[in-house]
């Protein structure tokens, strides 16, 4: 991408699980200044279940584990936790703090206008819409766990870029696993954690595409 320092960077969320080395990339992510980070269902499963961790696993401890946090880390796992969950416990207490604290800022959404031309930024999409809806009205459980209809546009003079449903499959993507744009969407997840997958990124003034592989 040639980042540089008067760029700003957006994260569309998703940084945990699923792949090697998820924490030393949030760690990465905290030494950019220039870097807003947007929260996806992973974050979201991550922050709920690694506050756990900070404590000190013994027997009271576990005996004192509810049934719903025994879910709740049960559905984690099911959806990629454990590289998550092998780095953040060999941090130290503080690290693992600091990590948690950087998790918890990530912004719900966000709004900008590159060239006179509006973007709503969201992880996953934006449940129940409706175009009189405030975005403050959407949950977060609205915005990362929605699977978007790409086929209908959201709004007329606003276009929508979303992660979370990787493009391989979206029906009708006429190139599957690169970025998805039609009906004033931009679909950037790019199914990095898929065999033949790959890390997308677009630059939203000149519409330049970048892939981690061809």
């Amino acid at each position: 991408m040639n980042f540089k320092e008067d760029d700003e960077l957006f994260i569309l969320g998703d940084v945990v699980d699923r792949g090697p080395n998820p924490v030393k990339a949030l760690q990465f992510l905290m030494t950019l200044p220039n870097c807003t980070c947007i929260a996806g269902n992973h974050e979201l499963m991550a922050l709920t279940n690694l506050k756990l961790l900070l404590n000190e696993i013994t027997d009271d401890f576990l005996n004192h584990l509810t049934m719903a946090d025994i879910g709740q880390l049960s559905d984690w796992l099911s959806n990629g936790a454990s590289s998550t969950i092998s780095e953040f416990t060999k941090l130290s207490l503080e690290d693992r703090k600091d990590v948690l604290d950087f998790m918890g800022d990530f912004e719900a959404y966000a709004k900008l206008v590159v060239n006179g031309q509006k973007y709503l930024l969201v992880h996953a999409g934006l449940n129940d819409f409706s175009e009189e809806k405030a975005m403050e009205e959407y949950s977060i459980d609205d915005l990362v766990w929605t699977r978007t209809d790409y086929e209908i546009p959201y709004y007329e003079d606003k276009i929508v870029i979303t992660g979370h449903t990787p493009t391989q499959y979206i029906i009708g993507n006429p190139k599957p696993g690169y970025i998805y744009k039609a009906n004033h969407h931009i679909a950037i997840d790019c199914g990095a954690g898929l065999e033949n997958g790959r890390l997308a990124g677009i630059c939203l003034e000149t519409g330049e595409e970048f892939y981690s592989r061809d």
